[in-house]
């Protein structure tokens, strides 16, 4: 500490400061944050011309496109018009058109009657789930400690199919996003139908309308952990169960897996915004809503007005808004212009999309809050509820995640960034012994990934009948994909494939994150706006809003009103069902070759492409208006203390984990297990690529045959874990120290025909593979290859080798310790020690 006179005592210059020294750091701060800033600006400017640009050209090519297509149609109606004026009969094809038209405008009328009075029944059956199958109820959530309004679901199954109960049971989350549950199963060609024939048992997540009083999210996760274990407890021979999420059923999941990483077996993720700040610039409009439309708040007011319910009605117009041409306008005029080929699909679909959920005002918070707005489960900041935080690299199971690329409101870069902000890299991954593997489709959109039949027949059912072989890859990071398709015995079969990524494979699907930061300053904003509508907004709401109030605000919201209006309870539309029953028994079609159905044709097309130009224009509007507002210098230096990303590990400190440093302590400990084991993660790095026919061999050498056969999943995963990390940082001593693991020269040769036998043919192998064969017969000491192995050696050993677990000896006591936690059961037949050996 400077003295009085020190400060003044030029000779002590500038260790002691002086009044010019800080007007000097001063001015290089300041400079410092001008150039900061600059740089800054400059980005947002980008970004804006960026998107500008982008929004332009799409518009432009598209539109331009659509005209194009529009005046070729014109010319072709007017020629089509032309040959009916000069055959004489326009008048009449005018006559014939109107009856048409009318006719099908009551038939289209009677549709929207019985989809209104569905609404009615379904409504007050209180919303049961639109499966198509029959089930019974296992568990009801009001029973358990914390009562929520969910509930498990056995599928039964339809006639003529068999279940197997030690096969994987199938447990599938559907969405609690405005709609009610079953749309992962209200038709035969879904991710229920997909597992039923593969005769796996089938369980479903459903909910009821209404939560139960004082329900939180957290009661919801403790409800699903309740019922996983419940089917584990009715599936003792069968592996641990598979949960599939659909969208926001997707993030519940993960939110299980994370709270109770014990519990499942591979879990699949469709179409989750688990990241919702990401996209590509000058698309993925949806994500903008919160800072252009308002943040917390809006559904905390909402739910007060509901009075403390929140309606999902909401959520339901939200969604119709994004694309209105599509969901307002064209799903009319279709049903319009092909009511004579039934309106069955029509009021099935409708009848799930009519179903309107509700929430609690805390339930609907935490995810505005947490997911949406905050961001919060990316960055590693979650709270399932008080003291209980959420952490992504929990999950110990296999993941499997689903995107598409003509996913609107879920893009491929909200489904998977999560990966890049959770991991360091894939090397931490490895090191955590997870499998991530994802699948990004062309272009089916949100509800195709959970409803389409294309997408049940194809990637639902290679993900169903791939999930062991996706259990026997190394821990990593994979992208399937599903491809060569051929035909046999009138079923489709596709070869699938794993091929090894990179993180920057899925940062090339994402244009950066300068794009992220203004929503920082979104996320503080709406904590802000949420403390004050909290403080003296919310009192007088909620004084003001009875009972009565509240069901008069579910009734009257547009989207319940335009079904019960169009109901048969409603005295005007009552007489439409007579007036339809006639139209159908002297119905009159207009002839195919009518000109004015080409008219009419013209005309919805023309509508549509004005509802989306106009739709285009706003959500360029949108995006423009988020980033002049959000990325100004003031709003950054606002949301700056909301930045900040998950802090991950260097690879130093990767090295240096428990999990890594005890893996390379049992180097040259294990058995005929450990090596083959060991061998086939060195040969998996090596290839990168690997198709399905490889590791459908791996799965049957580690499924199916001794000694494998014999440990538990459980076990067989640690195996894989340890080998992979022994592979992954000590990779010349793995292969040098092969010879202690297969003391045995029988075992050798035995080892190695099983590890040549899983990539194939000796032509279809790289110089690499090969190379690493032949480095292995070498170490161990046997000849050079000399021919292919193409049966299974383990099938046709006369005495395979016992499966044995690591031995313990020369462990530390803390390295003991977790060795002796990680050990199976006395009982297991993997528990025979071999320190003997």
């Amino acid at each position: 500490m400077a003295s009085i006179f020190d400060l003044i005592d030029p000779a002590l210059q500038p260790s002691v400061p002086r009044p010019e020294g800080d007007f000097l750091a001063a001015l290089h701060r300041a400079m410092q944050t001008f150039e900061s800033e600059m740089a800054a600006t400059s980005t947002t400017g980008n970004i804006l011309s960026t998107a500008t640009m982008r929004h332009t050209q799409r518009i432009s090519d598209e539109h331009s496109r659509r005209t194009k297509g529009i005046a070729e149609d014109i010319g072709d109606l007017v020629e089509q018009l032309r040959n009916a004026q000069s055959e004489g009969r326009l008048a009449r094809d005018w006559n014939a058109y109107l009856r048409d038209a009318a006719e099908r405008g009551i038939l289209t009328l009677d549709a929207l009657r019985k989809r209104g009075d569905i609404f009615l029944e379904h409504e007050a059956a209180g919303c049961p789930p639109v499966l198509i199958y029959d089930y019974e109820v296992v568990m009801d959530g009001k029973d358990l400690p914390y009562p929520s309004n969910y509930m498990l679901l056995r599928i039964l199954p339809p006639e003529g199919v068999v279940i197997d109960n030690t096969l994987r049971p199938f447990i599938i989350i559907d969405p609690r996003a405005g709609h009610g549950p079953g749309i992962g199963g209200f038709k035969a060609d879904s991710q229920v139908g997909v597992a039923l024939r593969e005769g796996h048992p089938v369980y479903f997540v459903a909910f009821r309308r209404e939560p139960e009083p004082g329900q939180f999210l957290a009661y919801v996760t403790r409800a699903e952990a309740a019922f996983v274990r419940e089917v584990m407890r009715r599936h003792p021979e069968a592996p641990r169960p598979v949960v599939t999420g659909n969208c926001q059923g997707g993030w519940a999941t993960l939110l299980l897996a994370a709270a109770n990483p014990d519990l499942t077996g591979p879990i699949v993720v469709n179409g989750a915004p688990v990241a919702p700040w990401s996209g590509r610039v000058g698309q993925d409009p949806m994500r903008y809503n919160a800072g252009v439309l308002g943040g917390t708040w809006v559904p905390m007011f909402l739910s007060d007005l509901g009075g403390g319910i929140f309606d999902g009605a909401h959520l339901v117009q939200n969604f119709e808004l994004l694309n209105p041409g599509r969901t307002l306008f064209r799903k009319y005029t279709d049903l319009f212009r092909d009511i004579d080929k039934g309106d069955q699909a029509f009021l099935e679909f409708e009848k799930w999309w009519g179903g309107f959920f509700l929430l609690n005002e805390a339930e609907i918070r935490w995810i505005v809050e947490q997911l949406f707005v905050g961001n919060r489960l990316v960055k590693n900041e979650a709270r399932i509820e008080p003291g209980r935080p959420l952490d992504l690299k929990a999950i110990r199971a296999p993941i499997i995640v689903f995107a598409s690329h003509g996913d609107n409101i879920t893009p491929p870069q909200q489904a998977l960034n999560w990966i890049t902000a959770t991991y360091a890299d894939v090397a931490e991954i490895r090191v955590r012994g997870q499998r991530i593997v994802y699948m990004v489709h062309d272009q089916v959109g949100h509800l195709g990934i959970f409803v389409s039949s294309q997408i049940a027949k194809k990637e639902h059912s290679e993900v169903t009948s791939t999930l062991k072989t996706i259990e026997a890859l190394a821990p990593g990071l994979y992208e399937m994909t599903i491809e060569d398709m051929s035909e046999l015995n009138g079923h489709k079969h596709f070869t699938v494939g794993f091929a090894e990524r990179t993180f920057d494979d899925l940062r090339a699907l994402d244009d950066g994150h300068d794009d992220e930061r203004p929503f920082a300053a979104v996320a503080r904003a709406a904590e802000v706006q949420a403390q004050v509508y909290d403080t003296m907004v919310r009192p007088v709401v909620k004084a003001t809003v009875t009972g009565t109030a509240a069901e008069m605000s579910r009734a009257l919201h547009p989207k319940r009103l335009e079904r019960a209006l169009a109901s048969s309870q409603n005295p005007l539309v009552r007489p439409i069902a007579g007036m339809a029953e006639k139209v159908r028994a002297e119905r009159s079609k207009a002839a195919p070759e009518n000109p004015f159905l080409a008219a009419e044709a013209l005309w919805v097309k023309g509508t549509e492409q004005a509802i989306d130009f106009w739709r285009d224009l706003r959500d360029m509007q949108y995006e423009l208006m988020f980033h002049s507002l959000w990325g100004t210098p003031w709003a950054r230096s606002f949301g700056r203390t909301h930045e900040a990303r998950r802090t991950l590990k260097s690879s130093d400190e990767l090295r240096s984990q428990p999990e890594v440093l005890r893996a390379i302590m049992m180097i040259d400990q294990g058995g005929f297990v450990e090596a083959v084991i060991r061998m086939l993660v060195l040969l998996a790095e090596n290839r990168g690529q690997v198709r399905r026919d490889r590791l459908e061999r791996s799965s049957r050498v580690l499924n199916q045959d001794e000694p494998f056969r014999s440990l538990s999943v459980e076990r067989r995963a640690m195996i894989i874990h340890q080998q992979t990390l022994i592979a992954t940082y000590e990779t010349e001593r793995a292969i040098a120290t092969l010879p202690l693991l297969l003391p045995d020269p029988a075992e050798r040769r035995l080892a190695l025909e099983v590890v040549q036998y899983v990539p194939g043919a000796l032509d279809e192998m790289s110089p690499r593979t090969l190379s690493l064969l032949q480095r292995f017969r070498e170490v161990l000491g046997l000849e050079p290859l000399t021919g292919d192995v193409v049966e299974d050696p383990l099938a046709t050993a006369p005495a395979a080798p016992r499966a044995l677990p690591a031995p313990r000896r020369r462990l530390a006591k803390a390295d003991r310790v977790s060795a002796d936690q990680e050990a199976p059961a006395t009982g297991d037949p993997a528990a025979t020690t071999n320190q003997e050996a």
